[in-house]
């Protein structure tokens, strides 16, 4: 488990890499423990949490705040149990007030978590790609960025403040929101949903020396850029690429599988068993049984 000096470790590790590092940190997002161990496999240097892959994947809803802390919370220890690599846990809006989110930073600290995002959405939250979006005060959302930072024991624990403002009150109040959070303590800035390549090449402009998240969505809001075009951001995020390519994956199986009424894996790419059982580590619980299996010897007393 990554608590202890392990979760210190790996969040000095991911303060330095944003620090030091110049090109972006690139940050796939993963529903499940399988998918970050995929993730860290492949050599990502941290994985992020996604609330809205959690909504879809635990509950089969859209992201529209209806998943809780305790099932995220859940999910989170078991992504950073199941990896060596930092963990960035999408926190929504803090599941109510500036009390509710520092019970939600201790609970996520104590977890091993190396960073959390928070927003400034009003709750229930929803997709920062969905319209309808609604914020808090300028005033409320400050406090509560500055709640976050009071909650946390360890100063290496990163802070992402998110803005949503963008969406309802146009980009001048977002940046405006994100200097203040910036100003308040927040370690790292995201301004959700940006809408144009002018406003993705505008707003570093805006907040030098700021370190930036941007969040890539296939279908939504903002426009796709390569990573050599994304060099004024600390982290590009890609929140759910995983999780669409999952279910585009698990849909050709599927439809194969009904079309053909077997496994054509001559048609559709599917993980051989080793493959699956090497990511899941069965060779290390096979040892683990193996050293604690209990063996009688040979004159042993039954009693």
């Amino acid at each position: 488990m990554n608590t202890g000096f392990k979760a210190y470790d790996l969040r000095r590790q991911l303060k330095t890499r944003l620090l030091e590092e110049k090109n972006p940190l690139v940050l796939p997002g993963a529903a499940n423990a399988l998918t970050a161990k995929l993730i860290e496999q492949i050599g990502f240097d941290a994985v992020y949490v996604s609330g809205a892959g959690i909504a879809n994947t635990f509950l089969g809803v859209p992201d529209i705040g209806l998943v809780t802390f305790d099932q995220l919370l859940s999910h989170a220890q078991a992504i950073v149990d199941s990896v060596a690599i930092p963990v960035v846990v999408d926190c929504d809006s803090g599941f109510g007030n500036s009390i509710n989110l520092q019970r939600c930073v201790r609970a996520l600290e104590r977890a091993g978590v190396s960073a959390i995002q928070i927003e400034d959405q009003t709750f229930p939250k929803k997709c920062g790609h969905f319209s309808n979006k609604s914020v808090i005060s300028e005033e409320e959302a400050v406090i509560k960025i500055t709640a976050a930072i009071d909650a946390r024991e360890d100063e290496n624990l990163l802070i992402i403040a998110r803005t949503d403002a963008g969406a309802s009150l146009g980009l001048d109040s977002a940046i405006k929101r994100a200097k203040h959070f910036y100003e308040a303590g927040a370690d790292v800035i995201f301004i959700e949903a940006i809408t144009t390549i002018d406003q993705i090449r505008k707003v570093p402009k805006l907040l030098p020396g700021v370190p930036l998240l941007i969040n890539i969505v296939e279908g939504g809001k903002t426009p796709i850029l390569a990573l050599d075009q994304l060099g004024d951001y600390a982290i590009v995020l890609y929140a759910n690429a995983s999780l669409q390519g999952a279910i585009a994956g698990t849909r050709d199986v599927l439809s194969s599988l009904m079309k053909y009424g077997e496994l054509k894996t001559d048609k559709v790419r599917i993980a051989h068993w080793d493959e699956r059982q090497h990511l899941v580590d069965k060779d290390f619980y096979d040892s683990l049984e193996e050293k604690y299996t209990f063996k009688t010897t040979k004159g042993a007393i039954n009693e």
